[in-house]
């Protein structure tokens, strides 16, 4: 049964939210971004600043560097970073999910190796899940790893992985023992380092001009025992745990936030019938989302596992994310609102609108595709 308690954001979130917006005021040079998609912003530096503030690995234990604060405090700096398009592409996938799995599943040398370095900004992950010919089923992974003295072999080639030519470690899911009855069966995680012999890595260039997904390469490449993750074959419930923390954030129905924020922009003054009904809907769906997603970081506070209601979290956000351009566009005031340089107000919401657009393919399959998606909903409320 699903289940989405009402949570209200306790009173220290305002001060805080109200300190991450004045650091933001100050950082305007960095803010000059036509979207607030996680993934397509990577300015180490900037990593570095928020490290220093203390705001990567928020609610991890201090002994690694965190800062042993709730997810409700994580919650609002990531809105609030979010909401104003910053470039947190360098360090997000080793806060929102590779430092979490560590502290969960990872070795006391592994999380002293990895964490500190993470949360000081400096350190930056990519995931190893998805694979060519495999589509989402992570089941159906190919790439191996075989044993050898002191380590690992692995071959295999990783798709879709972000950041992956940029980053300095990957944690891969798989296969240390053949396959068998149950697929879920003979799979781990491994530490790769990206600089490694044995690693080659070829950006995928996308629609927008940009380069962060890639293909990633295994031949041979040697991994040490020390950076096995968890025990051998227990990948599986590993990575399924790594995936709650993926789907329920915020990212998941901000992605296209400043299409919305430029629209407002642009209609403010005098807006028509048609466009203040555009405001409200989109207001609507954002609040509506806000408030389940808000209800997830409660239940992750208490130490459950929402696996459903992340999974819901992500498709309805997706879902909206596509639909957010499209009612901007046909309330906008103009006839073309993707065609041309204009001026102002309207040449940002034209360079803001094209943008996610062109982005918004990807929307859908980072995380996990609908019907994957649907699939876990479904298992969750019994219906398959």
């Amino acid at each position: 049964m699903l289940q989405f308690d009402p949570v209200t954001l306790p009173d220290n979130t305002v001060a805080l939210r109200a300190e991450v917006r004045r650091f933001l005021g100050g950082c305007a040079d960095r803010l000059d971004a036509p979207n607030s998609d996680f993934s397509t912003g990577h300015d180490a530096e900037f990593s570095a600043a928020l490290g220093r503030r203390g705001w990567i690995g928020m609610t991890w234990p201090k002994t690694y560097g965190g800062g042993e604060r709730s997810f409700f405090e994580r919650y609002v700096v990531t809105e609030e970073l979010l909401a104003a398009g910053a470039s947190v592409g360098a360090h997000w996938v080793a806060d929102r999910q590779s430092g979490p799995l560590l502290l969960t599943w990872g070795s006391e040398d592994q999380r002293n190796r990895y964490l500190p370095a993470i949360t000081r900004g400096e350190s930056f992950f990519s995931i190893g899940m998805s694979e060519p010919n495999a589509g989402s089923d992570l089941a159906a992974v190919r790439t191996t790893a075989k044993p050898v003295d002191g380590g690992w072999l692995v071959n295999g080639t990783k798709l879709w992985t972000s950041g992956a030519h940029r980053n300095h470690y990957m944690i891969a899911l798989v296969r240390t023992a053949p396959p068998s009855g149950n697929r879920r069966a003979g799979l781990s995680q491994l530490i790769i380092d990206l600089q490694a012999d044995g690693v080659d890595i070829r950006p995928i260039k996308n629609m927008a001009g940009g380069e962060d997904f890639n293909e990633v390469v295994f031949t041979d490449a040697f991994v040490a025992d020390a950076d096995l993750v968890g025990e051998p074959g227990n990948g599986w419930a590993q990575v399924t745990s790594e995936l709650g923390y993926e789907r329920s954030g915020p990212e998941r129905f901000l992605s296209a936030f400043r299409v919305y924020v430029e629209f407002v922009r642009l209609v403010q003054a005098d807006p028509s019938r048609v466009a203040a009904a555009a405001v409200g809907r989109i207001a609507a769906h954002l609040m509506a989302l806000r408030r389940m997603s808000i209800s997830v970081a409660g239940m992750l506070e208490r130490g459950k596992a929402p696996n459903v209601e992340a999974a819901l979290v992500k498709e309805l956000g997706n879902n909206f994310e596509k639909l957010l351009p499209e009612i901007a566009r046909l309330a906008a005031p103009f006839e073309e609102p993707f065609v041309g340089n204009g001026a102002g107000d309207r040449s940002r919401f034209r360079q803001t609108y094209a943008d996610t657009l062109l982005l918004s393919p990807s929307f859908t399959l980072r995380g996990g595709a609908r019907e994957i998606l649907r699939g876990v909903i479904a298992r969750g409320l019994g219906l398959r």
